[in-house]
This record gives structure tokens, sequence and C-alpha cells, in this order.
């Protein structure tokens, strides 16, 4: 007989479709609140017993889901504090209490803490009607004396509840007979699959039963006992001897749990690999473990990057209480560190909440920036104390550490004196560093260099005259360079191609400005508008005729339009080339000797075309029409030589 029937108490019109529809928008997250709903209440039973209300019967607790495809139903189990019926009516038929904040209510003068409990039975269990067509509670309460009870609904508006109720012992089923469009969640390995997901590491032992196949299995016992009954043989089957114990789906203490001097290397790495599903190790970790002025604990890992543009692999699973929330949260994990691994467990955030309610809490903005600042402080100390192990990796976070320069400026504020750079000689450096060493010879000036390979001209031209540069070879320099530009004030980046006025001077020489404006004309002359600018210099070694300079204003300006194809400035933009011409080359004091010859005009303009195409091969490669002229030129030089 009916012990009570009627309408769901719903405080907030239209709640249940808006349930539905927006606060689950995952289907598959009504597997997360039904078990997060049995964990819940096993944390309750823990509870009391901690504080002598009841006696521990020493069983384990654990959680069980089954699942059978014939009878079309899923089922979860508890072992914990179970449900009266006043107490299902007050938090399954009245949508607006909590269970899990009543509770606290109660008790809270002996706890001292709550973090335990996960407290969504109420809109949580509502999301059961997300897949099924009929949902049944089978309940027993630990208080002493109660009955089953069986609470039921087909739509989750009308109820039913009686004491028809199964359990024998304390704790809770939910059973779901699931609906038409949702029997994927039948299928054993996809269920599996959706328990590690999301439930990995609640501090409940998880298992999954297809009752399919234990009843298959008990029917194929009991044939075989029947069998040897008429036999008249009492032997047991050794697989039947042999039971086979279960092994829970979950790790109920995962490891950011720990104290941090309490895990070791091998322990961190494992975790990372296991959670992962990767073979390669870490490069290192950051341990986050703060209980003021919020609950926050996690691990960070820095991944190897086998490329730059496996920046986007990165993955940060948010947990609440060991519940797997999401991948990627940025409101609370700041951008830039979704390009690491980890795993964030915040207890102070609730497990379904809006995007624009994650923006504007204040908590969610204090616990990001915490976890910039405990990055930031890694890396200082790593820096400060590891120095050699700190540059041994690198070339492999620095992207990561730039691009969080460019999305975070105060987090370029806190970690400015540990970014590294690569010099002409392979040593690590700071900013400050560099500085410091050139300011007698061009100060607040930092050549760098791109390519040591292309530019190995310009890098043995500056070694020449005792002058270092910083290697920035890496996609996102680009910005970062306008970036450091924009923080540093005064400081200048020129490429090693760009400025040779500061490596060039030269006190103690007196220029004759007539003889170099004859050189000049000369050139002028013989290439036309292949550059736009001249200079004569007096280089230490003689054996390089003449080196291409390009503008850094003109070259970033080229490059800012290539990234932005088609962005039209109103006028053609080209690069500035300047060429600097070596006179104290031989050859170049030859063809100038040679000036006036008409019989060696021809040579001497194939000559000069020919210092100035190697000049842009030694800066950069040479574009189509340049190489076949070039290639031209040379073939007509050879056969010069040959008719000698």
């Amino acid at each position: 007989m009916a012990l009570k029937q009627g309408s769901i108490s719903i405080d907030t019109e239209n709640i249940f479709p808006i349930i539905k529809k927006w606060l689950y928008s995952d289907k598959d997250i009504f597997i997360r609140e039904l078990i997060s709903n049995g964990c819940d209440a096993v944390s309750k039973h823990k509870r009391l017993v901690a504080l002598g209300e009841v006696v521990s019967d020493d069983k384990p607790y654990k959680i069980t889901v089954a699942v059978s495809k014939k009878n079309k139903t899923l089922s979860f189990s508890d072992n914990g504090i179970g449900m009266t019926a006043d107490e299902i009516d007050k938090y399954i038929n009245q949508v607006a209490f909590s269970g899990a904040e009543d509770f606290f209510n109660k008790y809270k003068d002996k706890m001292e803490e709550s973090n335990d409990i996960i407290g969504h039975f109420g809109l949580g269990f509502y999301s059961a009607f997300m897949v099924s067509s009929n949902v049944e509670i089978d309940t027993l309460s630990y208080v002493e004396g109660a009955k089953p009870i069986k609470w039921q609904s087909q739509d989750g508006m009308q109820f039913e509840i009686t004491e028809d109720g199964t359990r024998t012992e304390r704790g809770t089923t939910v059973i779901l007979t699931l609906a038409e469009d949702s029997e994927e969640f039948l299928d054993e390995y996809h269920l599996r699959s959706i328990i590690k997901k999301y439930c990995s590491f609640l501090p409940v032992e998880i298992y999954v039963e297809n009752t399919d196949k234990l009843e298959e299995e008990a029917k194929k016992k009991a044939e075989e006992a029947a069998k040897k009954a008429e036999e008249g043989s009492d032997e047991t089957s050794e697989e039947s001897k042999e039971e086979v114990k279960p092994v829970p789906l979950n790790d109920t203490n995962p490891l950011w749990l720990k104290s941090p001097k309490d895990c070791t290397d091998e322990e961190y790495i494992k975790f990372y690999q296991q959670v992962f599903n990767v073979f390669d190790e870490p490069l290192f970790w950051i341990h986050l473990n703060v209980d003021y002025p919020f609950n926050l604990k996690g691990i960070l890992y820095f991944p190897k990057l086998r490329n730059e543009f496996e920046l986007v692999e990165g993955k940060v699973k948010l947990y609440n209480n060991q519940v797997f929330v999401a991948d990627n949260i940025k409101e609370v994990i700041p951008e830039f560190l979704l390009l690491l691994k980890g795993v964030i467990d915040c207890p102070d955030l609730p497990l379904n909440v809006s995007r624009s309610f994650l923006q504007n809490d204040r908590d969610v903005s204090k616990i990001s920036k915490h976890i910039v600042k405990k990055v930031a402080d890694k890396l200082k100390s790593l820096c400060k104390n590891e120095r050699e192990k700190y540059e041994g990796f690198w070339d492999d976070i620095q992207v990561f550490i730039k691009y969080g320069c460019l999305k975070d400026e105060s987090f370029y504020d806190k970690i400015k004196e540990y970014i590294l750079y690569k010099d002409l000689d392979g040593k690590y450096i700071t900013l400050k560093d560099y500085l410091e060493a050139a300011k007698d010879k061009h100060e607040n000036k930092v050549f760098y260099v791109v390519d040591k390979e292309q530019q190995s001209q310009y890098i043995k031209l500056f070694k020449e005259y005792g002058l270092n540069a910083v290697i920035l070879d890496c996609t996102i320099d680009n910005n970062f360079i306008t970036f450091l530009e924009y923080k540093e004030h005064g400081v200048r980046f020129k490429r090693i191609d760009s400025d040779l006025s500061d490596v060039l001077k030269d006190k103690d020489e007196e220029k004759d400005e007539k003889a170099d404006e004859e050189i000049v004309n000369f050139f002028k002359e013989k290439i036309g508008d292949r550059v736009q600018k001249y200079s004569v210099e007096s280089l230490k070694k003689e054996d390089t005729p003449a080196v291409i300079l390009v503008s850094e204003e003109s070259r970033r300006m080229m490059e800012m339009q290539s990234r932005f194809a088609g962005l039209d400035y109103g006028f053609d933009l080209k690069e500035e080339k300047t060429l600097v011409i070596n006179d104290r080359n031989p050859l170049i004091n030859k063809i100038i000797s040679l000036k006036d010859d008409e019989t060696k005009k021809e040579a001497v303009d194939v000559i000069c075309n020919q210092i100035v195409d190697l000049a842009l091969l030694a800066n950069k490669e040479l574009g189509a029409d340049e190489l076949d002229l070039f290639i031209k030129r040379s073939n007509e030089l050879m056969n010069k030589v040959i008719s000698l």
C-alpha cells in the first residue's frame, strides 16, 4: 500500500526542464551525479561513526553500479546512511532542499571539516530522468527500527512512496529503467569509461557488475551442481573454489591529497602516466596544497614537447572533492596554464555552475591568481636552487613561459628575472645579464639571431668585434620581442642583420667621405635599385666584400603583413635593405680601380651584381627571379675565367 502519492514540490518554476537542458549539458553526467550521491551517503555514515553517533559494523564501504541489457536497467547501490520515508519526502520530493546542507547544519558543532560531504542529493538526483523512463529508490535508513522504503516516479513530477523496499542492510539503491534513446549506457565498456572519466578518484570504492553475466554464471554453476548431485559427487570444481576478488575502478586516495613531502618522484611520474595515458615522463611538476583562504589541491605537470605545435594538447582536469567536473576550465585555470597537464581539486567550487558565474566569482579569481603565483614560485625556485637542471629543460618550457607572459603581464612581472636567453656561445643568460655586459658598446640594444646557420656571417662578424647576441628562434618570439619592448622601457631588439652602426663605430678612425661617396655612386650605377641604402665601412676582416642589412622596422612590418594577409596599409611594403661595402676587401678595391676601364666594364658589372647576390644569399634565400639571374651571372663568370 502506498504511504504517499503526489506531485514533487519544486520551489522554482519550471526547474525540471532547466535541469535537463542547461544544468547538465552532457547526457552522461547522470552517472557522475548518482555515484556522487552514493559517495555522499557513505561520507555521512563515516562521519556519524567518527562522531560516535552510530557503531561501525566494520563492513567496507562501496558503491556498486549494476547493468542489465536484458532488463534495460542501471542500478547504483551504496551502503551509506540510507533514508527514511520522511527523508525521501524532504530530500527527493522537495527539490529546493539540500540533504548535505541539512546534515551539515545538524552536526556542524561537532565537525571540524565538512569537505567530504558532496551534497548533491536533490538536483543531482534528477539528472536520472534525462535518460530514464522510470526511476526507483530502494533504501533502508541506518536508524534503528527503520523500514525499507521504495520511491518510484516515471516522469520526475509524480511520485509514489511505499514500504515495499527490499533492502535488508542500510544504504540506497537507485534503479533506472533506461529510455530507448539512452540504451547506449547499457554497454558495459561504455559505462566503465564514463565512470573512469568522472569518478576515477572518488573516496569510496566503485565496482561495476554485469547482472546478465552474473545470472548466467549462477545458472551455469547451479546446473553443474545439480549434475554432480545426480552423479553422487560432492566435489567442487577448481574454478568455483577460486573466487576472483573484484577490482575497484577508482583510486580512493589520489596523489594530490597526500602531503608533497610524502610523495616520491616515482609516484609523481606514475600518476602522470596513468592519468594522461602517456609513456613519457614530465619535465617537472608543482604540487598545490592550500587550506586557506580557500581549499585547493592538485598537481600541475610540465610535459616534454616534441615540437611547438603540441601546445594545444595540454589538459588540466578540474575536480570537486575528487569528483571530475571538466577539462580546461579557463575561468579557474589561466588559459596559458592549460598548455600543461594536471589535476586541480577545488571543493569551494560547485559541481555544476555557469561560466558567467565563474567569471564574476571573487573566489575563482583568487584561485586563478594563486595558481599563477605557485607556478611562478616553482620556476624561481628551480632557477635559483637547481640552475643546471633549469637550464637543461629551458628549451622545452620557454614557449610555455613566453606564452604565459603574453597572456598575463602579472606572470611576467613575477618571473622576468628567471627568463633565460641562450647567447652565441650557448650560455644561458638573463636579459639583465646581457644588457649589463653590453652597456658600454650598445646601451639598451639587444641583438638577436633567428637562424644560426643562415646568419652565420653576421655571427662571425659580431664575434670579431667582441659582441654578443641572443638566440630567439621560437615561432612565438616575434610577439615576445614586441612585448618585451613594451614592458622594458627603452630597450629595443635588433636582429643581428639589421644594424651594425654600433658594431662598426671606430672613434679613432677618420673616414674619407669623398672616397666613400665614389664607391657608393659606383655601386648605384652597377646594381640599380636592388637595395635602398648604402654604407661604406672598414671591416676588421678583409675577406668579406659586402653584407646586407635589413631595417628592423621594415622587416617587422612585412612580417605583420604576412600574418594578416590582405591587410591594406595604403602603400606597398618592402624590406629596406642597406648594402654595407667593405673598403678593405681586395675585390672591392680591384673593381673600383677598373671603373674607368671600358674593356672591363662588362665583367665589372657582372662582379658587382654577384657581390650583391652573395650578400643577399648570406642574409636569406634569393627570390625565384633573383636566383635565375644569379645562376646566369655565375655561368658568365665561369665562362670568362675559362677564356682567360
